[in-house]
């Protein structure tokens, strides 16, 4: 297992993340109860099983010496792929007798919860245009994406055939809808809906909450023309790679998805023959990675190169000292997305107060009989009642607020609540206010009256000019839909922050994408709604889909890349300026992130499809990095199957920090230096001249050697050197900086995070 005690200097917090490192000997409610548990088995110490015809029937003969009448029921899933093992409902008293057999390995209790990490993305990506990605590519044509989720809702128009050619030869999946529902977009669909039932019926893979939709469609919806968002046309509507193929794996209920589901459904999109597999869940807890179902499967996927793409969470901000990272998806070969803002601001509500001024704020209630009318203004909280400042039920007094636009504190009741609560005293309107608290981050509720809400520092101006105004009024501009929001793009809120618990030396996420007011399909009825089409969605689950479309894209232009190109090619030409030509900032204080907030940058399509160079890694090149965490060799072994059975011992360690990914990780010591090796692949063009150039915080010395690399042919490899010495002084915590190797064409950019002691 991993030595913490060599990092902990770096990452006090660490130690209070806890891990199931064994899910034998847990407290259990009983010794008797069945609960889900994923059996990893060693093939070579029964004697038997060459004499089995089948994995399964190995499997249920295993099984069958612990619960003989009833393995068959029991069994609910045999993996022939990614794990070698089996999962099943056991007592931990049948565990434990499973565990005395020489074939035995590891029991792993299914107890982690994951949870679904919940039109104008083409233009902002700069896939539409004469020199967009689609103008040089063919939108993804012939590339499979397998997108695990809940289900999706099959006659959508965004799942349409029009012109699409048949699946490639290599497809081996099927649909179990109805033959009419699949057609030549949506190739496949599967359930793998076992884990959670008591009773192992089939469940068909439609959505009936609209996520699995919404990401499928988001990543390689088809062309619908004149899509609309109640009522209101949004113009053309498609996916990233909009003639790429969806083969759809339902693994999620309305609630959650259990492990031991999404990692089977991971191997049979793999063995199906998906060439992306979009993943947009998130574990609710940091877990080691021979524990992990989107690490374990996902190395399989990246061992048979298929590109896996998982979002980060929703967890937001930055860990502190008793709250750790709770960063999901961190395994070295996925790509980790986070999720930023793009330049659009729906359901726009100014603000108009009486001295002419005008507030940007948002609302989804926009009335189209407002007579914009200026109505008069107050805010209770000003004479010291908390209460009826923050506009909670029954504290407003009718007599004050009836026909007035009422000012609303955010915290403590719900957003809409207190509109309601308006509302029910004979308020006109509603300005809801952030405390300091929340900042710059606003949100885009269904309200039931006319009302916006507003940034602190906007309400800040709100309520000094109600204080310094004989008689305050204001209204509301109703204007829709905004583009060109300069600070755009910003970094989430709710996107879940490194650092990265299990590797503190590899940077994650490592990137970020679209996530923040997504439009994109949804089943008809859609929470209680009838006919809707489209619907907006945030989350990590959002930005994910957008990655994986662009994998596709990546993957018909450069199909002998492997995922980890695919993934350098992504991260080293990601930007990390906003539309205004400032650091990208984060959404709730407009103040610049780092790396562990927005990974390499912002994801650029356009500039990934040839990024001049790039850092790649075969399967096997992440097996030292495995053993270099002390895992013992069972936990590797596990990870890497079907590969060999891993003796560490054997095996030449490689730090974390030196695994040749696109970012680079110090772990800084007074007065020692560090140096941390790279290998580039030229695939740009054959003769190429690339110069480093270096930017790192003050009290650093460092060096690129050599300062040049000189290329003569495509596929060439050259390797260099950073070094750096920290000479003791002062210094932040996390400090971060970047490395360029600049061409005449490219610039190929990673992000630097240097790692202070604490102490």
């Amino acid at each position: 297992m991993m030595d913490y005690h060599k990092l902990f200097p770096y990452f006090l917090y660490l130690s209070f993340v806890f891990y199931s490192f064994t899910s034998i000997g847990l407290a259990q409610t009983g010794q008797n109860k069945l609960q889900n548990y994923i059996i990893i088995v060693d093939k070579t110490r029964d004697a038997n099983s060459s004499t089995i015809k089948d994995v399964e029937s190995w499997h249920l003969s295993l099984l069958s010496k612990v619960c003989k009448e009833s393995a068959t029921s029991r069994l609910i899933y045999s993996y022939n792929s990614a794990v070698n093992g089996f999962a099943a409902r056991l007592t931990q008293q049948e565990v434990q007798s499973l565990s005395n057999h020489q074939w035995f390995v590891r029991a792993i209790l299914d107890n982690k919860s994951y949870k679904l990490a919940t039109t104008h993305t083409p233009q902002f990506l700069g896939l539409r245009g004469s020199n967009g990605v689609w103008n040089h590519s063919n939108m993804g044509e012939g590339i499979i994406i397998g997108v695990i989720d809940s289900g999706i809702y099959p006659d959508h128009p965004s799942f349409n055939d029009d012109g699409m050619p048949p699946p490639p030869a290599k497809w081996k999946g099927h649909c179990d809808f109805n033959a009419s529902l699949c057609n030549n977009k949506l190739i496949g669909a599967k359930s793998f809906f076992k884990a959670g039932m008591e009773e192992k019926m089939h469940v068909p893979p439609f959505d009936v909450i609209g996520h699995g939709t919404h990401t499928a469609s988001t990543a390689a919806g088809s062309f619908v023309k004149n899509a609309k968002f109640k009522g209101t046309s949004m113009g053309m509507a498609s996916g990233v790679a909009p003639r790429a193929h969806l083969a759809i794996y339902r693994v999620c209920t309305e609630d959650s998805c259990t492990m031991i589901d999404t990692m089977k459904g991971i191997e049979e999109a793999v063995n199906d023959g998906v060439d992306v597999i979009s993943l947009s869940i998130a574990s609710s807890e940091t877990v080691d990675l021979f524990e992990e179902a989107t690490s374990i499967a996902g190395y399989y996927a990246m061992m048979k190169g298929v590109f896996v793409s998982c979002a980060a969470g929703n967890n937001g901000a930055t860990p502190t000292l008793f709250s750790p990272t709770l960063l999901s998806n961190v395994a070295p070969w996925v790509l980790t997305v986070a999720a930023s803002t793009m330049d659009r601001q729906i359901n726009t509500s100014v603000v108009k107060l009486g001295n002419t001024l005008q507030l940007n704020g948002v609302s989804s209630y926009q009335p189209k009989n407002w007579k914009k009318q200026m109505l008069p203004l107050v805010y209770l909280g000003s004479n010291g009642s908390i209460e009826a400042g923050l506009c909670q039920n029954g504290t407003l007094d009718a007599k004050i607020v009836h026909g007035k636009v009422v000012v609303c504190d955010r915290g403590s009741n719900g957003r809409v609540e207190k509109g309601q609560n308006v509302l029910k005293a004979g308020g006109a309107g509603m300005i809801l206010v952030n405390s300091k608290e929340y900042q710059y981050s606003i949100t885009s509720d269904d309200h039931v009256l006319p009302a916006s809400h507003l940034s602190f520092k906007d309400g800040e101006t709100v309520k000094e000019y109600i204080q310094t105004t004989k008689n305050p009024t204001a209204t509301f501009l109703f204007k829709g839909i905004a583009t060109y929001i300069p600070w755009a793009p910003m970094i989430a809120e709710f996107s879940s922050r490194g650092p990265n618990a299990i590797s503190p030396l590899l940077m994650k996420p490592d990137i970020t994408g679209p996530g923040v007011d997504v439009l994109a399909a949804v089943p008809p009825n859609y929470e209680g709604g009838k006919n809707v089409q489209f619907e907006f969605m945030s989350g990590t689950s959002m930005s994910t889909p957008h990655l994986s479309g662009i994998a596709a894209i990546i993957k018909k232009a450069h199909p002998d890349w492997s995922p980890a190109a695919i993934k350098s090619a992504i991260m080293t030409t990601a930007y990390t300026k906003t539309l205004a030509d400032r650091p990208i900032g984060d959404q709730k204080t407009r103040k610049p992130v780092t790396p562990y907030d927005m990974g390499a940058g912002h994801v650029d399509p356009i500039k990934a499809l040839d990024p001049g160079l790039i850092y790649d890694l075969k399967p096997e090149d992440y097996i030292p990095y495995l053993c270099s965490l002390r895992y013992n060799n069972s936990m590797v072994s596990m990870i890497v199957h079907p590969a060999p059975p891993v003796d560490c011992a054997r095996v030449k360690i490689v730090p974390q920090e030196q695994l040749n990914y696109p970012s680079l990780s110090f772990p800084l010591k007074a007065n020692r230096k560090i140096s941390i090796r790279r290998v580039v692949t030229n695939v740009g063009e054959k003769n190429a001249k690339y110069t480093s150039q270096l930017s790192l915080p003050k009290g650093l010395s460092a060096q690129v050697i050599p300062k040049t690399l000189q290329f003569t042919s495509l596929g060439q490899k050259k390797s260099y050197r950073v070094v750096i010495k920290w000479f003791g002084g002062p210094l932040k915590h996390m400090q971060d900086g970047e490395l360029k190797w600049v061409s005449n064409k490219h610039i190929v950019r990673s992000p630097i995070t240097l790692l202070k002691p604490l102490r």
